[in-house]
């Protein structure tokens, strides 16, 4: 129960077309009848498309090997931008069978996610292939170096030298590509002295550091990266930060972020990653850097939308979209609720990740509205239309499903919201050597990236203090209060959309003897309470 979005060169879809499952994997096959004569039959691929990686300058191939009778046409489309006769040749190899776009000389602004369309009277069939291009070199000359001011200095960005403090030999040339490193001797030359003060910082909390494996992604949508080292002490705590921002993990590796140590390996990972996951990730000890890693993820595109659905009582409506890079999971809403699986909504995956389906079960009147599915920052959503049954006879009896369906226009609604405080910062005064605790709560769509300040000074990478943002209740913890610690405090939190600011001021008061032993005791237990509730960080030593 759903259509396909029409590609430039389809005609309009007839009502009472239907989806069918193919045998491959990836392959969104829409069959225009209810019924196919004999010997006829939809376009479907024996041998889709791959995803190619390729050189700069060097041939690409995308190949396919479609089946269908009448005999289908095939039709090559790329996601942004035109598909022309100069820079591409489109093959059909009678031998073999085979359908071919051809792209002879890459270039880097090929890299896009490409689609074949096949299509005959019966149905039609879409898959796609992502073509990612690798740059080669530096294309500047050295007469464009001489033009060039001696004494222009670029700044360059601090994740840079992070990147490459824990990155192998062979990673540089494409890290110096990435943010626009052109010197190459000089590069070098700063980052051994940077290693130096690296290497006798870390001799402080690590006897021994080797065979650090960047992130990777994984073939069940997760991600990890490890690292083999052997702590000084080892009771130290390890941190793990995200963009500066310190990230709660546990030895658990089914939740979000995970730590799995086998003898002196350390492996972290990410389960289910998703583009809000896309970042700088970095493990300290002790507030020392040990290793940093950069998680990269192409952009998420809905090639093919949910469109509008229209179902009667007791029915099954179907909501079925196709993403362009393989994803676990993607985020359904209702009625700009967010939906689980369960005795109501069927949510599934296909086996490579691409095609999400949402199965609205056993449909109420109650259940009409908008539905929309999100991957990471793009939404694309549509209604559902649920109609009165007419038929008195089947009343409580579910109804089986038909192919039919006459569908309204399509209608997008935005979820994206800038963010506010709706919970602001309080001011505090407290006794010195006690535990001092600020939250507030923060919403927005997308998620804002949320910063801490004391007097101006951003706080999100002082081990001094534990910061965490669960669900959007951003909360700092000062375990034990100083004179030092007396000041202004803000929060700046910001998205795409906007920028907030809330502050406070923290007084710190003389040492507040306690009465006797049970004053002491409750003040103990209530401050257990507050973090039973409100904190997920690694307690301290002290």
């Amino acid at each position: 129960m759903f259509k396909i979005r029409k590609a430039k060169d389809e005609e309009p879809t007839a009502p009472g077309q239907g989806k069918k499952k193919s045998k491959v994997p990836g392959v969104m096959i829409t069959q225009y009848v209810e019924e196919i004569p004999e010997g006829m039959s939809t376009p479907d691929f024996t041998r889709k498309p791959i995803a190619l990686t390729i050189q700069e300058g060097k041939p690409a191939i995308f190949r396919a090997v479609i089946t269908g009778k009448p005999t289908p046409t095939v039709t090559w489309l790329r996601n942004n931008g035109e598909i022309d006769e100069e820079r591409y040749k489109i093959v059909h190899e009678t031998s073999s069978g085979e359908y071919q776009l051809q792209i002879p000389d890459v270039s880097v602004d090929q890299a896009d996610t490409y689609k074949c369309y096949a299509k005959n009277e019966y149905g039609k069939a879409i898959v796609t292939a992502a073509l990612n291009v690798i740059e080669v070199g530096y294309k500047k000359s050295r007469a464009m170096v001489e033009i060039e001011p001696k004494d222009k200095k670029k700044e360059i960005d601090d994740n840079f030298w992070e990147l490459l403090m824990s990155a192998d030999k062979k990673d540089y040339e494409v890290i110096c590509g990435q943010y626009g490193v052109t010197d190459f001797r000089g590069m070098l030359k700063k980052l051994n002295e940077k290693k130096v003060e690296r290497e006798q910082e870390q001799e402080r909390v690590v006897e021994r550091l080797c065979n650090l494996k960047p992130i990777e992604m994984k073939g069940d949508g997760g991600a990890e990266f490890e690292l083999e080292m052997s702590l000084r002490d080892p009771t130290s705590k390890i941190f793990l930060f995200k963009d500066g921002v310190m990230i709660p993990f546990e030895a658990d590796t089914e939740i979000k972020h995970g730590l799995k140590q086998v003898g002196k390996k350390f492996v972290f990972s990410i389960n289910g990653v998703d583009p809000e996951d896309a970042g700088l990730y970095q493990v300290e000890v002790d507030g020392v850097k040990i290793f940093s890693t950069d998680l990269k993820l192409p952009p998420v595109d809905f090639l093919v939308k949910i469109q509008d659905v229209k179902a009667e009582e007791r029915e099954d409506a179907v909501f079925e979209c196709l993403v362009s890079q393989p994803l676990k999971k993607i985020t359904w809403k209702g009625k700009n609720v967010n939906l689980e699986q369960g005795e109501k909504f069927d949510i599934t995956v296909s086996e490579d990740m691409l095609i999400h389906t949402l199965v609205v079960k056993d449909c109420k009147l109650l259940d009409k509205g908008i539905y929309a599915a999100v991957a990471g920052m793009t939404s694309c959503s549509a209604w559902l239309i649920v109609e009165a049954d007419s038929d008195p006879n089947s009343a409580g009896k579910k109804k089986a499903q038909t192919f039919s369906l006459n569908l309204p226009t399509s209608k997008d609604c935005s979820f994206e919201a800038p963010p506010s405080f709706s919970v602001p910062l309080k001011m505090h005064n407290c006794p010195e050597s006690y535990e001092c605790y600020m939250s507030c709560a923060v919403t927005g769509n997308p998620r804002p990236h949320v910063t801490w300040y004391r007097n101006n000074v951003s706080l999100n990478t002082n081990s001094n203090y534990y910061i965490t943002n669960t669900c959007g209740v951003c909360s700092m913890v000062i375990l034990k209060v100083g004179p030092k610690d007396s000041g202004d405090y803000s929060v700046i939190a910001d998205n795409s959309l906007g920028r907030v600011e809330c502050s406070t001021k923290l007084v710190v008061k003389g040492k507040k003897p306690i009465q006797n032993y049970f004053s002491h005791l409750l003040l103990n237990v209530t401050l257990l309470i507050m973090f039973k509730q409100h904190l997920s960080f690694p307690h301290s030593s002290d």
